[in-house]
């Protein structure tokens, strides 16, 4: 049996669909469903289980698990609950982590790119503690998983006990169905996508930065099926551990993002450009970029979907269907 955390959410529900794909049915989730139709991204699922997040730990005891995918936590970039992101995010992986250890299990965990910060120190997925040191996280979401990543390190560095296999994955800017419960944190792709079918005008952010145009502001945009080949092929290769980067390492516009769905739907593009709020202008990034070496020379030979391409998947196979769940 696998227990996927974070199950019923974004990346996790694509996940769990394709490992139904692959025939396992013994797939376990750990989430909470609550009221706003998340139960929608494992509607078309097998499942052996759905456990709460309050009775993980008891669930736990004396089980035999394949492997934990962990994916569940408070991702909103903009949450300020410290002690319920620090419980969620940071303690939570670290129970995670010692049960792994303790009992031989593979474990695969969602870091992020938001640890970067502002990206000053550059986007070098070292999993070594002089290299994470140097980071500096812009909030709270980027800080708990940062810190997390850290002690995985310590304890490396100490030789202390480790899962056989462990694997932490700092996604970059991941967009595909299923997010659509993510409310202001999903992509602006399927945040505009109603608008760009309709024809109503779709608003990017001027640029306040000398020699970057207007709607030129910057990411490596990743879609979910690549998120996904990377994890499942971590589960088929046991021997790989280590902290990776996963994004396509090309950063594109917004623009580009835009005019691709446009393009997709062959209409014409409608795009304003609006001031950027004072208020985040400061604290910006006008550029992530993913450094994927260390993924590629692990072995991951799974290539990346270019943004033409996952957009019109995206767009004709989900966001302009009757049904856009995976």
């Amino acid at each position: 049996m696998l227990l996927v955390t974070g199950g019923a959410g974004f990346i996790g529900s694509n996940v769990v669909a394709a490992l139904n794909e692959a025939g396992r049915a013994d797939v376990a989730v750990c989430d909470l469903l609550g009221h706003e139709g998340k139960w929608r991204n494992l509607a078309k699922r097998q499942l052996a289980d759905i456990v709460p997040p309050a009775d993980l730990r008891a669930w736990l005891n004396g089980r035999k698990l394949d492997a934990i995918i962990h994916l569940g936590a408070i991702s909103e970039t903009t949450a300020t609950d410290g002690d319920l992101v620090i419980e969620t995010n940071f303690r939570l992986s670290m129970r995670l982590l010692d049960w792994c250890a303790a009992n031989g299990a593979p474990f695969i965990y969602a870091s992020s790119a938001a640890t970067y910060g502002d990206g000053a120190a550059g986007f070098d997925d070292d999993a070594s503690l002089a290299a994470l040191k140097q980071l500096k996280p812009m909030n709270l979401y980027g800080w708990s998983k940062h810190l997390f990543d850290l002690a995985v390190a310590e304890r490396l560095a100490r030789g202390d006990k480790l899962p056989p296999q462990w694997a932490g994955l700092k996604f970059f800017n991941v967009f595909g169905p299923n997010e659509y419960h993510k409310g202001t944190m999903m992509s602006v792709l399927a945040r505009r996508f109603d608008d760009i079918r309709e024809g109503r005008v779709v608003q990017l952010f001027k640029s306040h930065r000398e020699g970057i145009a207007d709607g030129d502001q910057r990411r490596d945009f990743i879609y979910v099926d690549d998120v996904v080949r990377v994890v499942l092929w971590l589960l088929a290769t046991p021997s790989v551990s280590g902290l990776f980067n996963v994004g396509t390492g090309r950063a594109r516009s917004f623009k580009d993002l835009i005019l691709a769905a446009y393009a997709a739907l062959g209409t014409r593009p409608n795009i304003q450009y609006v001031d950027m709020p004072e208020q985040i202008r400061g604290s910006y990034q006008y550029f992530t970029q993913s450094e994927v070496d260390r993924l590629c020379r692990a072995g991951y030979n799974g290539g990346f979907t270019t943004l033409e391409d996952a957009v019109t998947a995206y767009v004709r196979g989900y966001l302009d269907q009757p049904d856009r769940f995976r």
